[in-house]
């Protein structure tokens, strides 16, 4: 009888190699981003971890033994849910893992925007002294945060710590400990009015897509700054940087677009407002160690035993 196939491919420290040698000592295990090491036991492999665009022929288009996937990435918007779907085969996201390094994210960019770091990190390149017009606080303010799920919920516990209020839009409305007020997506134009900050964490799905157009930014204070860590083709990109060239919202933190690599000829490089990363929010040392320990590694102990994977796992209809 054949061994059942592991393929993991990601380069990982020898503590996660061992860890997972050991949950599944009889199989055949292929760990690693060369190719060259796995790419002809695609076919048989029951499980992959870390999935790539070049494995949808031989996986799916083809016979194949697969029946889970462990996405390497919190979002899933990229992967062929309805092929997954009507295969049976079951796809897990790495949400969650992000949590800390995105919420770091979301406070440096709006610190930066509120305390104008941006713009003194110009001028220190420009060697100029000047004050540079700072006068706003994030303390006691109200922040929006569009998604709550575990990014949002960190985000929340963190803008308690400058005693801001907290206003929360996730699609079920479920109240939440951090969040001051809970409304249900439908909602969202209500609350904008009230935010010094408004945060999208949200995933890319048919529902999202262009969540944020003119009508959400003229909703919103003239004094308020947009921060977006989801994805960028649920804001209109056009009306971002008309609301920001004619200051109908004083700033923005972008770490995703609709296009990525940001065109160079997008005006969003050249806006004072505007603090730009290359979708590297979730950025971090502790990655692997995330996924594999907090997420791949018990959800594999349950489908060694044949019962549901508990954690992160994609519902096809709501798209994440």
């Amino acid at each position: 009888m054949a061994k059942r196939t592991l393929i993991v491919a990601q380069d990982l420290k020898e503590d996660l190699k061992k860890a997972l040698l050991s949950a599944v000592p009889d199989w055949e295990v292929y760990i690693g981003k060369d190719r060259s090491s796995w790419e002809d036991r695609l076919h048989q492999a029951e499980i992959i971890a870390g999935w790539q665009k070049s494995m949808e022929e031989p996986c799916l288009k083809e016979p194949s033994q697969l029946k889970w996937i462990q996405s390497w990435s919190a979002g899933v918007d990229s992967y062929p849910l309805d092929l997954l779907e009507s295969k049976h085969i079951a796809l897990t996201s790495a949400n969650g893992v992000h949590a800390y390094s995105i919420s770091e994210t979301i406070f440096a960019m709006m610190l930066g925007l509120t305390r104008k770091i941006n713009t003194y990190v110009k001028q220190q390149l420009e060697r100029k002294w000047a004050h540079g017009g700072l006068k706003l606080e994030i303390h006691e303010k109200t922040i929006g945060i569009i998604g709550v799920g575990a990014i949002g919920k960190e985000t929340a516990k963190i803008a308690k710590a400058f005693g801001m209020k907290v206003i929360g839009v996730r699609h079920s409305g479920k109240p939440e400990e951090y969040v001051d007020q809970m409304v249900k997506s439908e909602q969202l134009n209500t609350i904008l009015p009230q935010c010094d900050y408004v945060v999208s964490t949200v995933p890319l799905t048919k529902e999202t897509y262009q969540l944020f157009t003119k009508e959400q930014f003229d909703a919103m204070k003239s004094s308020a700054f947009f921060i977006n860590i989801g994805r960028g083709e649920t804001v209109k990109e056009a009306d971002l940087i008309q609301a920001l060239q004619e200051g109908a919202i004083a700033g923005a933190g972008l770490d995703v677009f609709e296009t990525e690599p940001l065109e160079s000829e997008s005006p969003l490089w050249s806006l004072d407002n505007v603090i730009i990363t290359p979708h590297s929010a979730g950025s971090t040392e502790r990655y692997n160690d995330r996924v594999i320990k907090d997420i791949f590694l018990p959800n594999l102990q349950h489908y060694l035993k044949g019962e549901a994977l508990l954690i992160n796992l994609v519902d096809y209809h709501k798209g994440y």
